[in-house]
């Protein structure tokens, strides 16, 4: 495993680790209607990034396309995230962030 896929691979587990926290922490605030699309894309890319750790693990011959695909999840996400105050989801938001960079990187190496 090179540099750029031990770093893509740390990214997406704490991505991972931080959209399931959002999700379970958005599911307890006052307005969960609000937080639906947060929760749904917090989901969503915890799962990708999951699948993609998975990729670089096993060094998948798709590996690059699974990068490709969680890059524009995190970038999703993170911009969802983004939109709100509360401060599980700026967290996530910085990790979807983090691993949208790390992953666009794995992507075009």
């Amino acid at each position: 495993m090179n540099s750029t896929q031990k770093e893509c691979l740390e990214a997406c587990i704490e991505c991972m680790k931080q959209c399931n926290q959002c999700f379970n922490d958005c599911l307890q605030e006052d307005d969960v209607k609000m937080m639906a699309e947060c929760i749904r894309l917090d989901r969503e890319c915890a799962d990708i990034c999951a699948m993609t750790a998975k990729a670089i693990q096993s060094n998948s011959p798709l590996m690059k396309e699974t990068a490709q695909l969680c890059a524009e999840a995190c970038k999703a996400c993170g911009d969802e995230c983004a939109k709100h105050d509360h401060q599980h989801c700026k967290d996530c938001a910085d990790a979807c962030y983090r691993c949208e960079k790390a992953c666009r990187e794995l992507a075009a190496s």
